[in-house]
């Protein structure tokens, strides 16, 4: 099948999506004090794991910087990335988590809807050398999600030094799609970091700019992969702190949409570009059939130009793919009409919602179980403010000033949304799983320490 009936058959929007004109404020600005190497160093991955078993928070792990160089950090079980947890949907997951860290931690299922008392609150701290077993069912439909450490005042810095891991949920209505698998799916963990003189990670909490100067993928600054002239399945996660990417392919090429944060959407979509703030997440088939043996094609982020990624299509024996549906899933459309109440929640500054900042022993306010409500989101100043909501996923209706669109990555079911300043985005939430205490917070985690969280209960 050549690029053209790929693209036919992908059933893309006849409006390609065009976002050239954004404007993104604090986003993606480059400070090249950790040049491109003129060799990158290969993209490696998050060891596989299962659901159950044990994973340890320390601070023996390294990052690669390139040329040889490494930083010290910190990782699951050693590893930058930490392992990457698949589950099928229907398994329950059952991991012990020990804390070999000086600080006190938790583990976040960031994306997965689980028990409240399970969900990584700050209020439940695993201490320095204790242990938490994790254990709830995996009750939702496939893909890509991810865990990092959620305790109150220290998510920014333990981020930073390198704790998060893939979660990949698979079910039969995906499997039945055939999209690329194996050595054709790769998971990738996009962020930036700082290094001080001596090559060390540096981190100093400051919650007025993005934290990093270069890029790493995977725990590899610059690296570089080398591909076959097949399609690929690129799962995108925005695992920094602050810094919102600006992404496409070097070359212009289209990339295919089928996923977000919630998992796949209702059909494909080609976009040329995609803005992905901190904990979003994308899903995309990349086609380098077209591409010569010894291209070069870089997965960039347009706003600093960074190269982030370096595809090499090494070799012609990539395998052969089945036509891609028009249509990939149903979902169930929230319409305004059933919302039962509204609620508006204003991000001010670094640290406040609503003239308030967190505390952990305030239940801020409560939502029925069941119940659908239009939450408005608004962004006073200091953006840009991912906003994340535990214990659910959301469906964007509709986004006021600044961008004034909603963005066909948004679409489907979310569970984290992008807000610059100007913008007023209003999102349609539904809480049907669980009852209890979670949280609603802006993702630039050093806003999140900061305060900018509010706890709500689910009765």
């Amino acid at each position: 099948m050549d690029r053209r009936k790929f693209l036919r058959y992908t059933a893309y929007s006849a409006g390609a999506l065009a976002v050239g004109a954004l404007t993104l404020g604090a986003g993606c600005e480059t400070f090249p004090t950790l040049p491109e190497p003129a060799v990158r160093d290969p993209l490696r991955f998050g060891p596989p794991m299962s659901g159950t078993g044990e994973l340890a928070a320390t601070r023996g792990a390294w990052m690669d910087l390139g040329a040889g160089r490494r930083a010290a950090v910190w990782g699951y079980d050693g590893q930058v990335p930490g392992p990457t947890i698949r589950v099928r949907r229907g398994d329950v997951v059952d991991l012990r988590i020990r804390n070999a860290l000086s600080q006190e931690t938790t583990v976040h299922w960031h994306g997965l809807v689980v028990p409240h008392e399970m969900d990584g609150h700050p209020v439940d701290p695993i201490a320095p050398g204790g242990e938490f077993a994790y254990r709830f069912p995996v009750l939702q439909r496939a893909g890509i999600s991810w865990y990092h450490p959620h305790p109150h005042h220290h998510v920014g810095e333990q981020v930073f030094r390198g704790l998060a891991g893939a979660f990949i949920i698979e079910d039969d209505e995906e499997a039945a799609l055939d999209l690329p698998s194996g050595e054709y799916e790769l998971p990738l963990i996009l962020r930036d970091a700082l290094v001080d003189v001596a090559g060390e990670l540096r981190y100093a909490s400051d919650p007025t700019s993005p934290r990093g100067n270069f890029p790493v993928v995977n725990g590899v600054a610059y690296p570089g992969h080398d591909v076959a002239r097949a399609v690929y399945r690129l799962r995108l996660l925005n695992g920094s702190n602050a810094r919102v990417f600006r992404l496409a392919l070097g070359n212009g090429a289209p990339m295919i949409l089928i996923g977000n944060d919630g998992g796949l959407l209702e059909a494909p979509e080609e976009v040329d570009r995609i803005e992905l703030g901190p904990a979003e997440r994308v899903d995309l088939l990349v086609d380098f059939r077209s591409s010569a043996l010894g291209d070069t094609i870089a997965l960039r982020c347009l706003r600093s130009g960074w190269d982030l990624l370096h595809f090499r299509v090494a070799r012609d024996d990539g395998e052969e793919r089945g036509l891609l549906p028009a249509r990939l899933s149903a979902i169930e459309s929230l319409s305004p009409a059933q919302a039962r109440a509204e609620r508006t929640f204003v991000f001010e500054g670094h640290s406040r919602i609503n003239g308030k900042r967190f505390d952990p022993e305030r239940v801020d306010f409560r939502v029925p179980f069941g119940q659908v409500e239009r939450w408005t989101f608004r962004a006073k100043g200091s953006a840009p403010h991912p906003i994340h909501v535990h214990g659910t996923h959301f469906q964007v209706i509709s986004r006021s000033g600044g961008r004034g669109r909603v963005f066909p990555w948004e679409r489907g079911w979310k569970d984290t949304v992008l807000l610059l300043d100007g913008e007023t985005v209003n999102v349609l939430v539904r809480f049907d799983r669980y009852r209890g205490l979670y949280l609603l917070h802006c993702h630039r985690l050093e806003h999140e320490d900061g305060g900018m969280m509010l706890n709500f209960e689910v009765v």
